[in-house]
């Protein structure tokens, strides 16, 4: 069973207790009514499905309903950390230990 922390209510629960939101920090085009339509697929369907570190954003339902955003890892399903929606985001290196 995953664990999550939700930073709104500092609590750590089980995954069922949230609902997986998609990648964070995914900027919505601008001006939408001028965005071709493979842009805007672009900005729909395609995220960078990395293996290891991943930005996403989750919701505590269960809970508070607020979102947040968590950086886990892909290959082991470990969060790393979580943090408040619209706090930028933990630099990678600080997470892992990477000096890269």
């Amino acid at each position: 069973m995953l664990l999550i922390h939700c930073p709104y209510c500092n609590e750590t629960l089980p995954e069922v207790e949230f609902a997986y939101a998609s990648e964070a920090h995914i900027a919505r085009p601008a001006n939408p009514s001028e965005t071709t339509d493979a842009e805007w697929a672009e900005f729909l369907f395609m995220r960078s499905n990395v293996k290891g570190p991943l930005y996403e954003r989750w919701r505590h339902v269960h809970g508070c309903g607020r979102f947040f955003n968590a950086v886990r890892d892909t290959v082991t399903d470990k969060f790393l950390t979580t943090y408040k929606a619209g706090e930028p985001r933990p630099a990678l290196s600080t997470l892992t230990g990477d000096q890269k």
